[in-house]
């Protein structure tokens, strides 16, 4: 999956890691449709973690805060393949075939395990000369693909059309509960203020309204307080740390820790 605010040049995407990959914290815009060629996929929404092994089909919805741990088996490779559907071709295949959505999808699992068999397996292999080819499909051929996978997935779970076809931006949510639940996830404020239904300087006002403080202050401060915990009463090591409470990099993260607790994380072990 690219990551947030990369534009990717085809909706066709293939993963390789040599050795375990810990990805940055990412925004899915988009439906993606996946499948584990080798090696597992540990993927975390904030509140719930999946792990996807080889020969797993999955289904990650769109306007999701994710986290990702790849891990190639041992003496090999990690190897994935993706195809995203975007919202313009969506609509497009939803005037084109009469699709629409007959209720909106509430609850469930937000990353979905598919069971694919011999359909599956086939169109995806069918997408490896579209990434590992000399020459460059046309963009037409791509679309023809995206098509392909969205009438695979409706052909698997013809209750997907509620997911698929779903072209509603997120209503306004519980600011508090939300930024409680999320503050981990390192992404930029504006993907904050619109999945919680909001512009950006309504998000504002109304985070400066609840936490008395802004955002950027009190998101520091909340990844701070949550690594304290996990080093001092779970025992993990800042290394460890610092990634997972949605810091870019070490030596950040304990300059901060430093200035807000008066030493640096390394002493606080044990």
């Amino acid at each position: 999956m690219a990551p947030s605010g990369t534009k990717r040049l085809s909706p066709i995407a293939y993963s390789c890691y040599f050795s375990r990959n810990r990805e940055g914290e990412q925004f899915a815009p988009e439906h993606v449709f996946s499948y584990q060629l080798s090696g597992t996929l540990t993927i975390n929404t904030g509140d719930k973690t999946y792990a996807f092994n080889e020969g797993a089909f999955r289904l990650i919805q769109r306007n999701q805060l994710l986290k990702f741990i790849k891990q190639p088996p041992p003496n090999g490779v990690f190897k994935s393949i993706s195809i995203y559907l975007d919202q313009p071709m969506l609509r497009d295949f939803s005037l084109a075939y009469g699709y629409e959505t007959e209720k909106k999808y509430l609850g469930g699992e937000k990353v979905m395990s598919l069971k694919g068999g011999i359909l599956c397996e086939s169109f995806m292999d069918s997408l490896l000369p579209y990434i590992q080819g000399d020459q460059p499909i046309n963009r037409q051929l791509q679309v023809l693909k995206q098509h392909e996978a969205v009438m695979i997935l409706l052909q698997l779970k013809p209750e997907l059309k509620n997911i698929l076809f779903d072209f509603s931006e997120p209503g306004k949510i519980d600011l508090e509960a939300f930024m409680n639940k999320n503050f981990h996830f390192n992404v930029q404020l504006k993907r904050f203020a619109y999945l919680t239904g909001r512009s950006l300087a309504t998000f504002k006002r109304d985070f400066e309204h609840i936490f008395h403080t802004s955002p950027s202050k009190w998101l520091q401060q909340r990844r701070l307080q949550e690594a304290h915990y996990l080093i001092k009463e779970k025992g993990r090591a800042p290394s460890d740390v610092y990634l997972e409470i949605g810091f870019e990099d070490l030596s950040h993260f304990s300059f901060a820790f430093k200035k807000m607790y008066g030493l640096p994380p390394s002493k606080l072990v044990g």
